[in-house]
């Protein structure tokens, strides 16, 4: 079975040259691996296999039933009885060719960076834009990459791969006629986005927003702002901080940075800013956009109406920051704008149709404040009933209650009726029932399927219903049964 990261041909002696200089095996040129995978049943012929020992699964236990699937190379960190291994702790390896070797190496996430790193030292023309942020950055990485990739040959993250393991996987599919790479990075902890920087070496970096996202891990919101700021820290002097002009914390970056800042949104300071926004609820939005005059962009300024065929605020935002990555990448308005035009996927949010006229808003993926508000405001624009169920938003810490009770306060101007599953998500019906829900419209409920049956005795013909919340409270079983029983 193939797996998408496929490689340009890399052979075990230049794997041996990165995580082993020295190492002499006369028949190293000979092993040849033209995809990489972390999962052995999508291991093939000539696949390199990387094996983590993970909480739940050690790839130690699969390295065999990759080399059975065809795979040429793997990556260890422990001997494997019956396979044939180069050893670079003790430096052995074995007399003859073989069809298929291990690497045992001290650690395989290490070698994984290593050889990522190397990949991307080996194309010094090639610019990096890096994407961070507590919400938006998958949606901004496509975007601008949808408008990037009208000049330019492009490399973008895969998904949501924007962690330790991910940015090096999509690096490693480097190829020699990429012009463009663009990035997203994620994290859990302070010093993930600066390690992931040095592996990638971005000299553009766009940072979204800050928000009490793994706040329970970081303590504070300023510790989340701190992580975020890695990104533009780790920016060259000739490098380009794109920033959040509406972000506080995310545009005082500016000051943390010795690459040159500019700034989107709709503050009146921003570079690139939208100065008048009409929505138009499922289509997208218009939008009156002004670019200010900048060296980095001679010529460019001025004013131009801008359609957005992605629907809700957080596209927005995407398609301002695509806007000043394009200026700053050096394309002109038509190409931006033709680039903006074509992008009608990227957001998490997906629609789904039901029975009589209903329609799901599918927004299950994952939940944090800014996020529910901007898909509350969304449902706001559409009719005629407009139905919210919500669920937890969770590694809030300390904000934890306060964060719940702001969305419900949003969520009783927004929405007809009120749906929340789970403990925490009871503080946003109540905050929806204190500032003038009726009782009969807000139902807190504690689990998804009660939240079913629920659904399904009260929706009504034509009615919008938006479904979201934290990602382990797998809300997509509401998605998946209402859409059974509507459809």
């Amino acid at each position: 079975m193939p797996t998408d990261f496929a490689l340009s041909p890399l052979s075990l002696a230049q794997v041996l040259e990165v995580l082993a200089p020295g190492m002499a095996v006369s028949w190293a040129g000979d092993l040849v691996t033209t995809d990489i995978c972390i999962d052995s049943r999508l291991a093939g012929p000539g696949s390199l296999f990387v094996a983590f020992a993970g909480e739940r699964v050690d790839g130690h236990n699969y390295v065999s039933q990759a080399f059975a699937a065809g795979a040429t190379l793997a990556l260890i960190e422990c001997a494997v009885d019956g396979v044939p291994t180069v050893d670079t702790v003790s430096g052995t390896w074995p007399d003859g060719p073989v069809h298929a070797v291990a690497i045992r190496v001290p650690s395989t996430l290490h070698a994984l960076q290593a050889l990522a790193r190397a990949r991307r030292a080996a194309s010094p023309d090639l610019r990096v834009i890096g994407v961070t942020g507590s919400i938006g950055k998958t949606t901004t990485k496509e975007v601008i990459a949808g408008v990037l990739e009208q000049r330019y040959t492009l490399l973008k993250s895969r998904g949501n791969y924007n962690n330790e393991i991910g940015l090096p996987l999509t690096l490693m599919t480097l190829r020699s006629e990429h012009e463009r790479a663009v990035l997203e990075m994620g994290m859990y902890a302070l010093g993930e986005i600066a390690d992931l920087c040095d592996i990638a070496r971005p000299q553009v970096g766009v940072v979204t927003h800050v928000a009490p996202i793994h706040l329970e891990r970081l303590g504070t919101i300023e510790r989340i702002a701190q992580a975020k700021a890695e990104l533009p820290q780790a920016l060259p002097a000739d490098g380009v901080a794109v920033l959040n002009a509406d972000d506080p914390r995310v545009a005082a970056m500016a000051r943390q940075t010795q690459a040159q800042a500019i700034t989107y949104g709709e503050a009146a300071t921003a570079h690139v800013r939208a100065a008048r926004i009409q929505g138009m609820g499922l289509e997208g939005s218009l939008i009156d956009l002004a670019i200010a005059e900048h060296p980095l962009w001679p010529g460019q300024e001025g004013e131009h109406e801008l359609r957005i065929r992605l629907p809700g605020k957080p596209a927005i935002s995407a398609a301002l920051a695509a806007v000043a990555v394009g200026l700053v990448e050096g394309l002109a308005w038509p190409e931006i704008e033709q680039g903006l035009a074509q992008q009608t996927e990227g957001l998490r949010l997906a629609v789904h149709p039901g029975r009589d006229g209903i329609m799901l808003l599918d927004d299950s993926y994952n939940s944090s404040p800014l996020a529910v508000q901007a898909a509350l405001d969304l449902l706001q624009e559409l009719g005629p009933r407009r139905v919210a169920v919500l669920g937890d938003m969770l590694e809030l810490g300390s904000v934890e209650a306060e964060a719940h009770r702001q969305v419900g306060e949003w969520a009783a101007q927004r929405c007809d009726l009120l749906i929340t599953v789970g403990p925490r998500a009871r503080g946003i019906a109540q905050a929806a029932a204190s500032n003038g829900m009726v009782a009969d419209r807000v139902h807190a409920l504690d689990t998804n399927q009660e939240a079913i049956d629920r659904l399904n005795e009260l929706l009504q013909p034509e009615d919008i219903v938006l479904i979201k919340g934290s990602r382990s409270m797998q809300m997509e079983e509401i998605v998946q049964a209402l859409g059974t029983v509507l459809a």
